[in-house]
C-alpha cells in the first residue's frame, strides 16, 4: 500500500493513567483505515466502523462504565454527513472528559497512491462518485485540513505495504514509538514512456551503452545476469553508481531531519527495460546498509513493449 510517517503530537499514548484507551481513526479515503481497525481489533479492542459522530460520547460513556470495555476504537470520516462540523467540538471534549483517554489517528497517503488505490480496487471515490477520483481527493484533503491539526498521529500510507501499516497502527495502539525512517522506491522507467508523476529525483541513464543493440541481450532485462556483467564492464557504470550512491546517502538524513516521509528516486533510460532496471538494483544493493531509509524497487517499464 507510500512512508510511512508517524507524527505524534503528544505523550499519552505511552500511559492512559488507568483510564481505559479510546482510539479514533479518520483520514483520506483508501489511505487504509479498513486495514487499520482490523488491526486494532486483533489486538482485542472492540471496534466499530462509520459510526455517527454524535454517538461517539455515548459509546465513551459505555465505555467508561463497562470493565469489559477498557479498549474501544472507532473509525469516522466523511461518510457521516457532520463530520466535518461536530467532530472538533467532539473531540475537545472528549479530551477534557474524565472517561477513555482518547487518541486521534490520521491516516493519509499521497494523491498517486490514492489514486492508484481506486483504480485497482474500482470503487469511486465518496465525495466524487461520478467524478474522477483526483477530484475526490483534492476535495477530501481540503475538507479534512482542520481534522488532521487535531490528530495526535498521522500515519503517511503511501510506501506501506498492509503488513507494514498493520505493524505500525499496532504499535501507536502499543504507545510504541517507531524510529523514523524513510522509504525510499528506486523505481526504474522509460523515457520514452514519460517521466513518473511521483518522482523526487530523477536519473538519466541513456549515456551508458544500450544493451538493446546486443542481439543476445536485446530480449533480456536489467535483471538477468548477462546484462547486469554488460553494464558492470562499462568503465562510467560503477564510477556513477558511486555518485549516486553518495548523494542518496548525504540526502537521506538531511529529508529525515526535514520530516520528508517519502523519496521516489526515478532511473530512466530509453525503454526501461534494460539499463535502468539494472542501475535501480544496484542501487538498492549498494544503499542496503543506510540507516534510516526502507528500500524498494519498483520497475515500471520493464515489461513494455
Amino acid at each position: 500500500m507510500k512512508k510511512a510517517r508517524s507524527k505524534r503530537r503528544s505523550s499519552h499514548a505511552s500511559n492512559d493513567g488507568g483510564r481505559g484507551r479510546f482510539i479514533i481513526l479518520t483520514g483520506l479515503s483508501g489511505a487504509g483505515k479498513s486495514q487499520a481497525i482490523r488491526a486494532l481489533e486483533d489486538l482485542g479492542y472492540f471496534c466499530v466502523d462509520n459510526l455517527p459522530t454524535a454517538l461517539i460520547p455515548t459509546l465513551v460513556e459505555l465505555t467508561r462504565r463497562s470493565q469489559g470495555l477498557s479498549r474501544m476504537a472507532v473509525v469516522v470520516d466523511v461518510r457521516e454527513g457532520r463530520f466535518l462540523s461536530d467532530f472538533p467540538r467532539v473531540y475537545h471534549a472528549l479530551k477534557r472528559g474524565t472517561g477513555p483517554e482518547p487518541t486521534l489517528i490520521f491516516l493519509e497517503a499521497a494523491d498517486a497512491s490514492l489514486i492508484r488505490r481506486f483504480s485497482e480496487t474500482r470503487r469511486p471515490h465518496p465525495l466524487s462518485p461520478h467524478g474522477s477520483a483526483a477530484e475526490g481527493i483534492r476535495t477530501e484533503r481540503a475538507r479534512l485540513r482542520q481534522i488532521r491539526q487535531l490528530a495526535d498521529e498521522i500515519l503517511d500510507t503511501s510506501d506501506m505495504t498492509v503488513h507494514e501499516l498493520r505493524k505500525a497502527v499496532m504499535s501507536m495502539a502499543r504507545g510504541a514509538r517507531a524510529p523514523a525512517a524513510l522509504t525510499l522506491t528506486l523505481l526504474s522507467f522509460g523515457f520514452k514512456y514519460g517521466i513518473p508523476s511521483e518522482s523526487d529525483l530523477v536519473f538519466d541513464v541513456r549515456f551508458l551503452p544500450n544493451p538493446h543493440f546486443v542481439d543476445a541481450l536485446r530480449p533480456l532485462t536489467g535483471r538477468d545476469r548477462a546484462v547486469v556483467q554488460f553494464l558492470n564492464k562499462q568503465p562510467a557504470t560503477g564510477s556513477y553508481l558511486t555518485r549516486v550512491e553518495e548523494l542518496l546517502r548525504f540526502l537521506i538524513p538531511q529529508y529525515l531531519t526535514e520530516g520528508k516521509a517519502y523519496l521516489t528516486v526515478s532511473v530512466g533510460c530509453t525503454g526501461g527495460r534494460h539499463r535502468s532496471p539494472m542501475i535501480a538494483q544496484a542501487l538498492r544493493k549498494r544503499l542496503s546498509g543506510a540507516e534510516g531509509a526502507r528500500l524498494r524497487v519498483r520497475h515500471r517499464d520493464i515489461a513494455a513493449d
